[in-house]
């Protein structure tokens, strides 16, 4: 089968995961591959994804090979020795807009500013000359317009877009509409980790639920030490992130909490952690004759290995909708893998939808 050809904007770590993951696999083929929740979707392994185009604002990493932009700074991941794919692809630049935060351009610095016009005709040139199928936007979280850029980019150019950060775009009636009306898939919002944070926190509230407890409250903090945590200390970046994370969990209730009495998002940035994530989770509520209860959840992650093989899936199932021409959001994978999918459902019912759907 063909390869499928992608685009990635933002060549950060969780790019770097991602390809290196891939790297990793193909080095030692005696391994099984774990860390995926499919190894093989519609015909297509984790082999398959090609990626022939990607785009990025930081100067060490525009006009580089992507094969080594995958590995400049602040870019953490360090799997595999080198990749050898991806030499021959030049990574272009992006626009800045919203895209670098007030403590990220100490460690990130921008090319210098050109035209939005000039950026999008040459992005669309690029797309095109490439035969782009599918484009994966790795933006940093509060990148609420550089996303926007982004999704026209893609209905420009006529190809599918899966939206890893909390930027609402399939999620977003008026951006679910106009994918629709081009005539192309959309998956998003907000990657959920393999085993994640939310993933945990929202598994463990439906199972409190399910078995009759009442739930009080809850909390989710998160700190890690890459440019994610990083961005995430400018609170004003995180209204969307915060929405995400929180609707996630709340959606697993039956009776939604208050707003006081429910906290999940990231706290803050501790630079020796790296990719390392530390989540920190507390349920409190009250079982028989109103006798209380709590637990706490402490999860230590690599950041990156656990939204990778997520991504490979959402690929290789936006490639599926391209071949069955679906328009819009491919709700069953963007229940089961994002966090603020269009519609809500548990992971269980989504999972089933998910696997009707890879049925046909």
């Amino acid at each position: 089968m063909a390869k499928i050809r992608c685009a990635v904007v933002g060549v950060g770590n969780c790019f770097a995961g991602l390809v290196q993951g891939v790297e990793y696999y193909r080095l030692h083929p005696e391994q099984q591959v774990v860390g995926v929740m499919h190894p093989v979707v519609g015909g297509y392994s984790i082999h398959d994804l090609d990626f022939v185009a990607a785009f990025d604002v930081d100067s060490k990493k525009v006009g580089k090979p992507l094969s080594e932009a995958a590995y400049a700074e602040p870019n953490k991941v360090k799997w595999v020795e080198s990749l050898s794919l991806m030499k021959d692809v030049t990574v272009r630049q992006s626009p800045q807009l919203d895209g670098v935060g007030m403590y990220v351009d100490k460690v990130v610095k921008p090319v210098g500013a050109r035209p939005l016009e000039e950026l999008k005709a040459e992005a669309l040139k690029e797309i095109n000359d490439k035969k782009v199928e599918i484009l994966v936007s790795y933006l940093p979280v509060g990148a609420d317009m550089a996303t926007k850029f982004w999704a026209q980019v893609c209905l420009d150019a006529k190809i599918a877009f899966v939206n890893c950060m909390p930027s609402f775009i399939a999620s977003e009636p008026e951006w679910a509409e106009k994918f629709r009306k081009a005539g192309l898939p959309v998956i998003g919002d907000d990657i959920k980790g393999q085993v994640g944070a939310t993933i945990i926190h929202r598994t463990l509230a439906r199972l409190c639920d399910d078995r009759g407890t009442r739930i009080e409250k809850t909390y989710q903090i998160n700190v890690g030490g890459n440019t994610d945590f990083l961005s995430m200390k400018e609170q004003e970046r995180l209204t969307s992130k915060k929405v995400s994370k929180t609707e996630s969990v709340q959606s697993q209730l039956r009776q939604r909490l208050p707003d006081d009495q429910i906290y999940v998002g990231p706290s803050d940035f501790i630079p020796f952690l790296g990719n390392t994530k530390l989540m920190f989770m507390r349920i409190e509520g009250r079982q028989w004759a109103n006798i209380p209860y709590n637990m706490e959840v402490r999860l230590e992650v690599d950041d990156k290995a656990n939204s990778a093989g997520i991504v490979i899936d959402a690929v290789r199932l936006a490639k599926i909708a391209l071949e069955r021409k679906l328009a819009g959001p491919v709700e069953a994978a963007s229940a089961y893998l994002m966090k603020h999918p269009p519609k809500q459902m548990t992971d269980p019912e989504a999972r089933a939808e998910l696997e009707r759907y890879i049925k046909g």
